[in-house]
C-alpha cells in the first residue's frame, strides 16, 4: 500500500506514524490530499457560483448523499470510487450472503434432487450454449460439494479469494447448464459472488484477517458502490418493467389477496382493490422508487421499514427460496459503513473513521482503468433488459430469457394442455410420449430455443433405446419427427398454443438473432375480452361448487382436437368471436357456428374445432365435474383454510432440514462412489 504524502505539521510518535501508514485502501492510488486553502478556495467558489449550479449541487447532494463534483470527470470519480472507507459492514454482508448461498445449494440449485437432476442418463438439459454437457452424477456431486466449500469459505472469510473464485466457477456452470432453472434472483446471486470476488470483504470479521491481522484497513469505496448498484438495478427496472398496462391493469396476480398477509387491508377494502392497488399500482411504485429512498439520507430510516416489511411478506407469498433474505442481507449496505463496530461496542469504529482519508486526487492509470471497467459493467447492467432487439431467437411471448430483464412476477402462465406427437416418418404411425420424461422442468413450453433442444433430446434418447433394445421400440426406424402442441394463457388470457403444431421441431429453423417464425405470437387483440372473461367465469362458478369454464382462442386454419372425459358432464361449447367449424368423431355432418351459438357436447367423445376465415375464433367450454361432484370435493374449502397455519415456520424448518439431510446423502453416495465403488441408489422416473 502507499503511505499517504501528506506531512504532519508537527512531529508525531512511532504508533501514530504506523496508523497514518495504512489510511489508504487503494494499493495503486497515489495522490495529493487536499489542503486547507484550496478547500477554502472551492467553498468561494461554491459561493460566487450561478444559483442553479448551487441548487442542482444541493438537490443531488440530498437525493444521493455525495457531492456533484465528484462527477464531473473520470479523475473526480475514479477519486471517489478509490476513498478509504471502513470494510465492516461489508463483511457482514459477507456473511449473510454466504450462509444464504449454503441453504440455496440445497434448495435452488437442486441438491437436494441431485439424483433425478444428474442420475438419469437420459436426462434432457437446456445449456445456455449448446456444447455444454452435465458431468456424470459422481462428478456432479464432487462439484456441488467444491461449491458448498466456496461458500463455506465465503461466510466465514476464509483464502476468500479462492473460496469466492470455487464457488462463482461452480455456480455459474450450474446456473448456464439448466436455462429453465434461471430466474432474476439466480442470477442475482451469481452477479453478486462473482462481484464480491474483486472486494476486499475479508477485511471484516473473517479468518483471513484473524490469521493475517495486516488485512484489517479501510476498503476503497468501489467495493460497497458495486453491490449497491447492483441492487439498485434490481429494484428500479423492477419497477419499470411493472410499470406497463399489462401489469397495472392487475392481471398478472390475481387472487393473492386471499392470503394471510392482507388480512388487515381486507378490513379497509375487498378483495379485487387489493389486488389492483395494493398488489399492482403500490408494488410497482414501491420497486421504482425504494432504491432511491434507501439512498437518501433524509428518507432512509422512513423507507427501511417499508423494504424489511416488503421483503418478508415475499417470503411468505412466494417459494423463491433465499432472494428475500439475501436483500434483507443488502439493506444494512445503505447505512453507516462501521454500523457493525458501534452495535458490537468494540470502541474501534472511532480509530477505523480515523484512518479513512479524504477524497483524494492525482488518480493512477491503473485505477483510472479500474473506473472505466466499473463504468463499463454498469452500462452493461444498465443495457441487458432491453437487449432483447438483438437477441430475437429468445423472444416469445415475453422478451428474452426470464433471468436477466428483472420482470419479476410481471407475468404469470396457465398451462391446460401439453402434447408431444411423435410421427414414424417410414409407415407413418403415430405415437404420444409423455411430456416429462426426460425433464422435470416446464418452462422449454414457453420457449423456441429451449422446446429445439427438447425435441433433439427426445430423439438422442429414442435412437439410444432402440441401439439398446430394438425389440422393445414401437417404432420402426429413427426416421421420425417431433410436434409440439401446448395450450397455454398468460394473465388471464384465452388459452391458445405457443408454437405451431404443424412444424417438424427436428428440422424447425432458430437463432438467437432472428425472429422464430413457428413461435405463434401473442393474441393481443383480444385483450379488451379479459374484463368479459372474467364476469362470464364468476358467472359459471355460481352455478355450483363443480362448474367450471375454460377460454380458448385458436388462429385460422388450425384444429382444435379435444376430448371429453367421462367425468365431465353438462358440457357446451360457445362462439364468442370469429367463425369455427365443429365436427364430433361419432357424427359424419360437421356445423358452422358464428359468434354467439352454442352446441352441446357429448361426454367420452372427441371432437374438432376449426377455426377458418381470416382472424383468430374465441370460444368458451363451461362444464360439470361428476367425480368432483359425487365426493363432495370442494376447491375453495374454508374449513381447510381456517385450518391451515397461517406462518408454518416449524413445517417449513423440517421441510428444509429434511431437504438439506437428502442433499447431504447424495454428496456421501458420489463419495463413496468414487472412492470405493459403493453403488448409488437412484430415483426411477416413469417415462410413457
Amino acid at each position: 500500500m502507499t503511505n499517504s504524502k501528506r506531512k504532519p505539521t508537527s512531529p508525531k510518535s512511532s504508533e501514530s506514524t504506523r496508523t497514518e501508514s495504512k489510511s489508504s485502501a487503494a494499493d495503486d492510488v497515489q495522490c495529493l490530499t487536499k489542503s486547507k486553502k484550496e478547500e477554502q478556495k472551492e467553498q468561494s467558489q461554491q459561493k460566487t457560483a450561478p444559483g442553479s449550479n448551487c441548487s442542482t449541487a444541493q438537490i443531488f447532494k440530498v437525493c444521493f448523499g455525495h457531492e456533484l463534483h465528484n462527477f464531473n470527470n473520470l479523475s473526480s470519480f475514479t477519486c471517489w470510487l478509490q476513498r478509504p472507507v471502513d470494510g465492516a459492514a461489508l463483511g457482514v454482508f459477507r456473511i449473510l450472503y454466504g450462509a444464504s448461498m449454503l441453504i440455496d445449494i440445497a434448495e435452488e440449485r437442486g441438491g437436494g434432487q441431485l439424483d433425478v437432476r444428474y442420475g438419469e442418463p437420459q436426462h434432457c438439459h437446456f445449456p445456455l450454449f449448446n456444447g455444454m454437457r452435465a458431468l456424470e452424477y459422481p462428478f456432479m456431486g464432487c462439484l456441488y460439494i467444491c461449491m458448498w466449500l466456496g461458500a463455506l469459505g465465503i461466510m466465514l472469510g476464509y483464502r476468500f479469494r479462492c473460496s469466492c473464485l470455487t464457488f462463482i466457477m461452480c455456480y455459474w456452470y450450474i446456473f448456464l447448464l439448466n436455462k429453465p432453472a434461471w430466474n432474476n434472483h439466480s442470477y442475482l446471486f451469481g452477479l453478486t459472488g462473482t462481484l464480491l470476488l474483486f472486494t476486499q470483504a475479508h477485511s471484516y470479521c473473517s479468518l483471513d484477517s484473524w490469521l493475517r491481522p495486516q488485512l484489517r484497513h479501510p476498503v476503497p469505496y468501489w467495493n460497497y458502490f458495486l453491490i449497491k448498484f447492483q441492487f439498485f438495478i434490481l429494484y428500479m427496472y423492477a419497477g419499470l418493467k411493472k410499470f406497463s398496462l399489462e401489469w397495472l391493469s392487475g392481471y398478472a396476480m390475481s387472487s393473492l389477496s386471499q392470503h394471510w398477509v392482507f388480512a388487515p387491508f381486507r378490513q379497509l377494502l375487498d378483495g379485487e382493490l387489493i389486488d389492483l392497488v395494493i398488489i399492482h399500482w403500490f408494488t410497482a411504485i414501491f420497486d421504482l422508487s425504494i432504491a432511491f429512498f434507501m439512498t437518501c439520507d433524509r428518507t432512509r430510516r422512513f423507507a427501511t421499514p417499508f423494504m424489511i416489511g416488503f421483503h418478508l411478506m415475499n417470503s411468505r407469498l412466494f417459494v423463491i427460496g433465499m432472494f428475500p433474505w439475501v436483500c434483507l442481507a443488502e439493506v444494512p449496505l445503505f447505512f453507516s459503513f462501521s454500523w457493525p463496530r458501534r452495535i458490537c461496542g468494540l470502541g474501534k469504529a472511532t480509530a477505523m473513521e480515523a484512518r479513512e482519508s479524504r477524497i483524494q486526487e492525482k488518480p493512477t492509470l491503473k485505477a483510472q482503468l479500474r473506473s472505466c471497467i466499473i463504468l463499463f459493467y454498469c452500462a452493461l447492467q444498465l443495457f441487458l433488459p432491453y437487449s432483447h432487439f438483438i437477441t430475437k431467437g429468445y423472444n416469445n411471448w415475453t422478451n428474452g430469457l426470464y433471468g436477466y430483464s428483472w420482470d419479476m412476477m410481471v407475468h404469470s402462465y396457465d398451462t391446460v394442455l401439453t402434447s408431444i406427437k411423435i410421427v414414424d416418418n417410414d409407415n407413418q404411425k403415430v405415437h404420444y410420449l409423455n411430456p416429462y420424461a426426460f425433464t422435470e422442468y416446464e418452462r422449454w413450453t414457453k420457449s423456441a430455443d429451449m422446446a429445439v433442444q427438447y425435441a433433439k433430446c427426445i430423439q438422442r434418447n429414442i435412437q439410444e433405446d432402440m441401439k439398446r433394445h430394438p425389440q422393445n421400440s414401437l417404432l420402426t426406424s429413427t426416421n421420425i419427427s417431433i410436434y409440439f402442441d401446448i395450450w397455454c394463457s398468460m394473465n388471464g388470457r384465452f388459452q391458445q398454443r405457443v408454437f405451431d403444431p404443424r412444424v417438424d421441431l427436428l428440422k424447425a429453423p432458430w437463432s438467437p438473432f432472428k425472429q422464430t417464425s413457428w413461435s405463434l405470437p401473442l393474441l393481443t387483440e383480444l385483450n379488451h375480452m379479459r374484463p368479459k372473461l372474467k364476469t362470464i367465469a364468476n358467472e359459471v362458478l355460481a352455478w355450483n361448487n363443480y362448474s367450471d369454464v375454460i377460454f380458448v382462442a385458436d388462429f385460422p386454419g388450425l384444429t382444435l382436437s379435444n376430448f371429453i372425459a367421462p367425468a365431465l358432464f353438462n358440457c357446451t361449447l360457445t362462439i364468442l368471436e370469429g367463425n369455427v367449424r365443429y365436427k364430433s368423431a361419432n357424427d359424419e355432418e360437421s356445423y358452422f357456428l358464428t359468434a354467439g351459438k352454442s352446441i352441446g357436447l357429448e361426454s367420452n367423445v372427441t371432437h374438432y374445432v376449426t377455426t377458418i376465415g381470416q382472424k383468430p375464433a374465441s370460444y368458451l367450454y363451461t362444464y360439470v365435474n361428476r367425480t368432483m361432484q359425487e365426493e363432495n370435493i370442494q376447491i375453495d374449502d374454508d374449513s381447510q383454510s381456517k385450518n391451515r397455519p397461517m406462518l408454518p415456520l416449524w413445517k417449513e424448518f423440517k421441510q428444509r432440514i429434511a431437504n438439506y439431510q437428502q442433499f447431504l446423502k447424495h454428496l456421501a453416495n458420489c463419495v463413496l462412489y468414487l472412492l470405493y465403488d459403493v453403488p448409488i441408489p437412484m430415483s426411477i422416473r416413469e417415462r410413457d
